[in-house]
Parts: C-alpha cells; sequence; structure tokens
C-alpha cells in the first residue's frame, strides 16, 4: 500500500523523487561550489600562471610577461634550498616539542580533571586564552623577554647558564620558541578533543590484564588518542612551515633563521618579484601536501584527508 502511494504520488509529479531530491542537495551546494572556485580555485591558478612568468624586456622593476618559464622553479629550488630545509626543520622541532608539551596537558583536562568540571573550564580558557591577544603583540612580547637587557637573559648569564656575550633573539633558538610558543593551542585543542571521549573502561580493562600504566599509555591510551595526535601535528606543522612572523628580523628572527615565508615576503612586497614568490609559494605548497599525505597514511588515519 506504502510503495502503491509513493509511486502514484512520483507519477502525479511527473518527476521520479530521487532525480529532485539530488537537485535539491546541488542547489544547497552550490553556494559553498562557487565559494571555493572564487576563493581557492581562481587564486590558485591566478598563482600558477604568475609563477611562470617571465621579465619583462623593456619593462620597469615588478613587470613580467605571460609565459611558460619553467626554470623559475630551478632558479628558486638552487638559491632558497637552505630556506626550504630550514622552515621544514623548524616547523618539525617545534611540532614534536608542542605535542611533548600539550598531551600532558591535554590529558590532565580530558582524563584526570573529569572528576572537578570546574577546573577542567579554568583549564580549558587558559588554553584558549592567548587567542585573545594578537599572533604579533604575542610575538613581540616575546622578543622583549628575550632581548640582552631583560630580566630572562640577564638572570640565566647571572648563574653562568648562558655566555656574556650570547644572544637568544635573532637565532634558531628563539625562532623554534616562538612557533611552539604560538601553536600550543592548535595541538591541544585537537588532543583535548580526543581525550576528553576517551573511556576510561579501557584504561581499567588494561590494568586489570596486568599491564603497568607505562604500558597501558602506550597500547592503549595513544592508540586511541591517534586522530587527536594527528590532527593536533597537522595544525601545527602546517602553519608552521609557512609562518615568515617568527621569524622576521623584526620580532624573532636573524639573519640565519630566515624561513621560506620571509622569503616570498621579501620576493613580493620588497624586490617586486613575483614570479619567484609564486614559484616558491607553489613548492612549499607541494612539499606540505606530499608530507602530510604520507604522514596521514602511515598514522593509519586516511578519513582524515
Amino acid at each position: 500500500m506504502a510503495f502503491a502511494a509513493f509511486a502514484t504520488t512520483a507519477a502525479k509529479s511527473g518527476e521520479p523523487a530521487p532525480r529532485r531530491r539530488s537537485r535539491v542537495a546541488l542547489l544547497l551546494l552550490l553556494p559553498g561550489i562557487l565559494y571555493l572556485v572564487l576563493f581557492f580555485l581562481t587564486p590558485l591558478v591566478s598563482l600558477l600562471l604568475t609563477s611562470f612568468q617571465a621579465p619583462s624586456e623593456f619593462g620597469d622593476v615588478g613587470e613580467f610577461n605571460y609565459a611558460f618559464r619553467w626554470e623559475n622553479y630551478t632558479e628558486v629550488v638552487g638559491a632558497y634550498l637552505p630556506h626550504i630545509l630550514r622552515s621544514f626543520g623548524f616547523a618539525f622541532v617545534a611540532t614534536v616539542l608542542a605535542l611533548v608539551i600539550s598531551y600532558p596537558l591535554a590529558y590532565f583536562i580530558g582524563v584526570s580533571s573529569r572528576r572537578w568540571p570546574l577546573l577542567q573550564s579554568v583549564m580549558l580558557v587558559l588554553v584558549i586564552a592567548p587567542f585573545f591577544i594578537s599572533f604579533l603583540l604575542r610575538t613581540l612580547a616575546w622578543k622583549q623577554l628575550l632581548s640582552d637587557e631583560s630580566f630572562v637573559v640577564t638572570s640565566l648569564k647571572a648563574v653562568s647558564l648562558l655566555a656574556p656575550d650570547a644572544h637568544l633573539t635573532g637565532t634558531p633558538f628563539a625562532v623554534i620558541f616562538g612557533l611552539t610558543y604560538n601553536f600550543i593551542p592548535f595541538m591541544t585543542l585537537p588532543l583535548y578533543a580526543t581525550l576528553e571521549r576517551l573511556d576510561l573502561r579501557y584504561l581499567e580493562a588494561g590494568t586489570d590484564l596486568y599491564a603497568n600504566p607505562f604500558h597501558v599509555f602506550l597500547k592503549v591510551t595513544i592508540p586511541l588518542s591517534m586522530p587527536g595526535i594527528v590532527a593536533g601535528t597537522l595544525l601545527t606543522f602546517i602553519p608552521a612551515a609557512g609562518d615568515y612572523i617568527n621569524a622576521s628580523r623584526d620580532f624573532l628572527g636573524g639573519p640565519d633563521s630566515q624561513m621560506i615565508g620571509n622569503v616570498i615576503e621579501a620576493n613580493f612586497l620588497v624586490l617586486l618579484n613575483y614570479p619567484i614568490a609564486a614559484a616558491l609559494s607553489l613548492i612549499l605548497m607541494a612539499v606540505i601536501l606530499v608530507v602530510v599525505s604520507f604522514y596521514v597514511k602511515r598514522a593509519g588515519t586516511e578519513e582524515l584527508l
């Protein structure tokens, strides 16, 4: 009876119901598709075309013609390979440090403090609090704290933990420190979201099977929290690899700690060499995509892609 009624209704409408639903779904997806085409695909195509441009023969500085000058890519790799390697090296170290710091913090908030909801809420607010302050202001504050005249540096020199002529700002240490500090919330929040849903009965079962706390953590807690680890590392590594604020000479960086983001900024805003900046941007994007795809597949969480 129900099927007959459905068939009668579909026949009266003159159009199958599944086709109508597909059109409704397409209409609902249309704004998102248009948004991606306008603000992602179009700039990406423009960036790709710019990366193959050639300098204008009789033009001024900053004038280029559309061409297929693939030598732009070989030139930037040869000229800026140290910056590329440094960027991914700094991002990797900062990601590992952020994970080491954030995992115990997220475990405490998501697991250990479940019995004290007020404490859990306060800890979450403290993790999110840096977002209420500008990224630039936070980095500038650390520049002041790590300067040669600051209390931190003078105290370290007073107890002989730093050489009298040593500097912290303008060094790779300061850049990695800034990256780690600024991206810790991006690591902590995904870890907390995963650990907060962790079923504690699995941990109790591991203890009942005579596993010591270390093995329970290694064999039970870490595998169950792997989606949060992967999400946190991606949210930290990807923006850290392209960061240009911490490594800027106006903040924590120096001549020997410049990253690829600083080179892109200089070529785009100062040198007006748009093809080189575009080629570097696409190389950065491609390398990140390859590294992230390999990492996610190795971690066994392909559904995050």
